[in-house]
């Protein structure tokens, strides 16, 4: 479990792909891996992955087939930057909102607007997960715990603020960008459940 706040941007350190799965090694400072265990469950871009190895400033993480299909971890080179976060610890303030680090989708940035202090971006994702947006609702984008501003269609919108772009790898996004999608579980269940009962009704 996780909140979706972000604690730094880690640094890939090298990818190497084997059989059925690609081994990523992570490099950050040493405070963010600060009585860290094998077997702890380490948010990569809003991913939950789980620690196979790990040293001082390196964590080590085996990713499966079907996760580099669903998530951007498939398109990591050498260099990139990654947005960490450990998980939540009972009484952890929780900052943002519920995220579990299953990735539902990927979303495409379509257009990303800059002013002096504040980014603007829209991002599209398929449209079978339409249903499940909604004006000031939450979602989670690279782990990022984020408010949605307008919605319009399978489309919606986000305004970052500076800390957000400096502390996540959001402010590098431009327009074709590959972002990892959570929705909000809460929303999901009740759409679902409203759905369901409607079709009853019919």
């Amino acid at each position: 479990m996780f909140t979706g706040i972000v604690q730094t941007q880690a640094t890939i350190f090298s990818v190497s792909d084997q059989a059925s799965f690609r081994h990523i090694v992570v490099g950050t400072e040493p405070k963010f891996l600060k009585d860290l265990t094998i077997g702890a469950s380490i948010a990569i871009n809003g991913c939950c992955l789980t620690v196979v190895e790990f040293s001082d400033t390196q964590v080590h993480f085996d990713v499966i087939d079907e996760t580099l299909r669903l998530t951007n971890l498939g398109k990591l080179k050498e260099g990139d930057k990654v947005n960490f976060e450990r998980s939540l610890k009972v009484g952890d303030e929780i900052g943002g909102h519920g995220v579990s680090g299953h990735i539902h989708c990927s979303g495409k940035v379509t257009d990303v607007e800059l002013s002096e202090n504040n980014c603007a971006m829209w991002i599209q994702i398929p449209e079978k997960h339409s249903s499940y947006l909604f004006d000031k609702g939450f979602i989670s984008v690279n782990g990022a715990s984020l408010t949605i501003g307008q919605v319009k269609g399978n489309c919606f919108s986000l305004h970052l603020i500076p800390e957000t772009l400096r502390i996540t790898n959001l402010g590098e996004c431009e327009a074709g960008s590959e972002v990892n999608i959570e929705l909000d579980q809460q929303t999901i269940t009740t759409v679902d459940t409203v759905e369901r009962v409607l079709a009853k009704r019919q």
